[in-house]
């Protein structure tokens, strides 16, 4: 097929371009959301209890689900949010809105699963060439957290991938952030997320389509000790 690469980049073009108008043009709705949001958080500092908990309310179930995804354990994915929770209102006075409340909240649940992973040990090492490609599968809830066919396979190649891709792509794919959010919220560069988020659905692309998961796989080694 003649063209692929330039219409590829020109799709990819497109995307980025209609994601900027799209952060550009927030809806109203959007905009009373993040109002309302830092209003709570403004009630939060002046210790109210009820603010807390509608914060609570909005967040916990995204937040079980960021966590499970990330950890690959439901409980430990229970026990880390309530610690989010807990460090979101302990720390109240530490929130300044000038970014969405969200994507506060994600750091501090981004942190304690990086933690965590490093105290138990989970680190797989991956590292994976470019290519543009987006997960799109249903998950678990919290009231059912069962999966099959894809989605365990998913898990399992979520699982295998090392957490400095596994929670961009997390971020972006399944939580809808947009890359210049994630940045935000891991703290990098960028153009270190776009590459992360672009590697780790390679890996993912491969794995699912490979069918058997390589959860041995050391492409650090094998692309020269790169990392990104």
């Amino acid at each position: 097929m003649t063209g692929g690469p330039f219409l590829k980049g020109a799709l990819r073009k497109a995307s980025e371009t209609k994601e900027k108008m799209q952060r550009n043009q927030q809806p109203d709705s959007f905009r009373k959301v993040r109002m309302e949001e830092q209003e709570l958080m403004r009630q939060v500092q002046l210790g109210d209890e009820m603010a807390f908990s509608e914060i609570v309310k909005r967040y916990k179930d995204k937040i079980v689900n960021f966590l499970w995804q990330i950890t690959g354990n439901y409980q430990v994915a229970v026990e880390l949010s309530q610690e989010t929770f807990m460090r979101v209102y302990f720390k109240a006075d530490k929130y300044r809105p000038v970014a969405p409340l969200s994507s506060w909240i994600y750091t501090i649940a981004a942190n304690l699963a990086k933690t965590e992973m490093k105290k138990t040990h989970r680190v797989p090492m991956v590292s994976l060439d470019d290519e543009n490609y987006r997960i799109s599968v249903s998950t678990g809830t919290e009231d059912n957290p069962e999966e099959s066919g894809l989605s365990q396979r998913l898990r399992q190649a979520l699982d295998a991938l090392h957490p400095r891709y596994r929670i961009p792509v997390i971020l972006k794919d399944l939580e809808g952030f947009s890359q210049e959010e994630i940045a935000q919220i891991l703290k990098k560069p960028l153009g270190t997320i776009k590459a992360r988020i672009s590697r780790g659905r390679l890996y993912l692309k491969k794995e699912l389509e490979n069918g058997k998961i390589n959860t041995n796989f050391r492409g650090e080694k094998e692309m020269g000790n790169a990392r990104i």
